[in-house]
């Protein structure tokens, strides 16, 4: 797959395939691929936890908030949980904050999972309860959760409209819509 088709095939997915298990392997080859990102000072102040274990999931799915624009929405129902989860810490011994290297690191983790036909969620609403019940270390603190399966969702980039509306919405038939801001309106002519 080209990198320009493997972009826009990696959108955020709600829904998932629970019983597809990913193995830890996986989980360790998308975690090498954040590893190799880009890092400011090249401190690589990120660390991560990966998750495939039944019980541990469904501990950590009950500390997350899902659709921030589907407040209705408690997230996806047994059955369409994610199959596995990958942690982003930071480790405040290496650097005060890392949200350039974040936002690097969970972009390859997710590209690499498209191309193993996986899908995921990146979750930054995430109870403070969920540091103690993984027992992790003060120095430690929870960034985001990826929660990652096999998709069981059809996700649409939809063009946003002259309103320029951007709240994605889902329909009865478990497609996800996304609009997207058109070209011409994120280039500033100099």
């Amino acid at each position: 797959m080209k990198i320009e088709q493997l972009i826009r095939a990696t959108r955020t997915c709600r829904r998932f395939h629970q019983e597809q298990a990913i193995s830890k392997e996986t989980l360790c080859q998308l975690i090498d691929l954040a590893r190799l990102a880009g890092s400011a000072k090249n401190l690589q102040p990120l660390k991560y936890l990966a998750i495939n274990d039944t019980k541990k999931n469904e501990a950590i799915f009950s500390h997350l908030g899902w659709a921030g624009y589907l407040p209705e929405w408690p997230g996806p129902a047994e059955g369409e949980r994610p199959a596995a989860y990958i942690i982003c810490l930071l480790d405040s011994r290496l650097a005060a904050e890392a949200a350039c290297d974040l936002g690097i690191a969970s972009q390859n983790i997710l590209l690499g999972a498209t191309a193993r036909g996986l899908a995921g969620c990146r979750i930054a609403s995430v109870a403070p309860k969920l540091h103690h019940q993984l027992n992790l270390a003060d120095h430690l603190k929870i960034l985001l959760v990826i929660a990652l399966g096999v998709p069981k969702e059809k996700v649409c980039i939809e063009e946003a409209g002259p309103d320029s509306d951007i709240r994605y919405w889902h329909t009865p038939n478990h497609t996800h819509h996304v609009p997207k801001r058109r070209l011409a309106d994120i280039i500033i002519e100099g």
